[in-house]
């Protein structure tokens, strides 16, 4: 029966969200508590939703204050010179961003921290695609795949909870699936090609000449902006993307510019990274301290710190109200024992006649598992039985982690992982569009991975 719960319950769950019969944050409380009362939990429901709150609590408030720090970053116009940079090799051109964004990406996310790595990604792509008419939505769809394509180093996350989970060294699982992730991120740099033209097609190019407003003019009314000559049509027959009518647009207003202070927050920006990676105090506490100074130095006056506030408020709500709501999703499902059953019918459903393919079993169950359940839930609960059923077939355990990684390309734009929900929020994505965009994508690149590590011996696929 919890089996049966479970599944169902992330079924209707995806089904409300992508056909937008309702909000992602009223379908993560109301399907969990609806399902929840048919597995008898009753009025213990209350204390594992606390419980799960209470888990969550400081990625909600990293979460409040990183979109508000970055927010305020972009608005002061910290970020223009490096779009400016990007647009020269850009150059109007939807797939030239596109694949940039996967390049981009997937460079950042060599640092393991998808929060970071979304951050950087979307102050620096976010103007642009805005500005040259592009889908946000394409930009959050190329984030998410490249960067769950690298978490798969061994100090990321999936490789680091299949070691522990295990007893192997991250290494050990790494270096074998080395040419695997590759064929991953050729994958996701084709997805990128494909969705650029597509953009094209829907929006031509832009022929963008950049200049800047007088930077010495006072930071209350600073403002620095692109001048375009915009090609709305789609390009033309000769293939340069030339319209007969180009029109021009102004792309980028600043009201909020302190170029006298870019020095500062950039300084400010770096010093926030650096504790980041350092990593000896929380990162919540380190957003709150930033934000705090960020508004004070740049505006100095309530009124307008209040205005800023404000001006990010909608994307806060929308991504911390997330946090919590999935809250009620996770504690739910673990606290009424529908993760564990879920894990246990799908191990004894698999055939003694089929043990000989069980890294490529696991390989294809990471899919949707790692995008419906946590990874903890994945690693730690699914893993380990799987592992071990494979070892009555001579299959070790390094080889079971390694074909593990391969779900992440569609784990990264789960809805219970938070540096995903930070990557919506900044971009202001609904999820719904998002997952309509994503998971064919996602689960091709996961497939293409699969099929390459097997060819090469990473693990056994007969």
């Amino acid at each position: 029966m919890l089996v049966i719960l479970g599944f169902a319950m992330v079924a209707v769950f995806m089904y409300l969200v992508m056909s937008k019969r309702a909000t992602p944050i009223a379908t993560l409380i109301l399907i969990p508590l609806i399902f929840g009362a048919f597995t008898g939990a009753g009025l213990g429901m209350g204390d594992m939703v606390v419980d799960a709150v209470l888990e969550l609590a400081p990625t909600a408030a990293l979460l409040f204050f990183a979109i508000i720090f970055f927010g305020t970053m972009i608005d002061t116009g910290l970020f223009d010179p490096l779009v400016r940079l990007i647009l020269r090799f850009v150059k109007g051109d939807p797939v030239r961003l596109v694949v940039g964004t996967a390049l981009l990406t997937s460079v950042v996310s060599l640092d393991g921290d998808g929060s970071t790595t979304f951050i950087i990604v979307t102050s620096a792509m976010l103007p642009l695609y805005l500005r040259l008419g592009l889908s946000p939505v394409v930009l959050t769809v190329v984030a998410a795949l490249s960067n769950g394509v690298l978490n798969t180093v061994p100090w990321g996350g999936s490789t680091s909870r299949a070691s522990a989970a295990l007893n192997v060294s991250p290494v050990d699982i790494f270096i074998p699936m080395a040419p695997a992730i590759a064929a991953g991120l050729i994958a996701v740099i084709v997805v990128a090609y494909l969705l650029g033209l597509s953009e094209r097609r829907r929006i031509g190019t832009v022929s963008l000449e950049a200049h800047y407003g007088d930077a010495s003019s006072d930071d209350s009314a600073g403002h620095s902006g692109w001048t375009a000559r915009a090609e709305t049509g789609p390009p033309n027959s000769s293939g340069d993307g030339a319209t007969s009518e180009p029109g021009t647009v102004d792309l980028l207003e600043r009201p909020k510019a302190r170029p006298k202070l870019i020095w500062f927050n950039l300084a400010l920006v770096i010093s926030v990274m650096v504790v980041l990676v350092l990593d000896f105090t929380e990162p919540a506490v380190i957003f709150m301290t930033s934000t705090a100074i960020a508004l004070g130095v740049n505006f100095p006056r309530i009124k307008e710190q209040q205005e800023q506030i404000v001006a990010h408020a909608e994307s806060v709500v929308s991504v911390v109200g997330m946090i919590f709501a999935a809250s009620v999703l996770t504690g739910i499902m673990g606290g009424t024992g529908m993760v564990d059953a879920m894990a246990r019918w799908l191990v004894s459903i698999i055939p003694d006649g089929v043990g000989g393919f069980m890294p490529v079993i696991a390989g294809v169950l990471s899919i949707p598992l790692t995008f419906i359940l946590t990874n903890d839930a994945f690693y730690f609960g699914i893993l380990p039985i799987l592992s071990e059923t494979a070892s009555h077939f001579g299959i070790s355990p390094v080889e079971m982690a390694r074909a593990s990684l391969v779900g992440q390309s569609l784990h990264q734009s789960s809805p219970l992982v938070a540096s995903f929900l930070l990557l919506i929020g900044l971009a202001n994505v609904n999820l719904g569009d998002h997952f309509r965009k994503v998971l064919i994508p996602g689960t091709v690149v996961a497939l293409v991975m699969l099929a390459v590590a097997g060819l090469i011996g990473a693990y056994q696929i007969f």
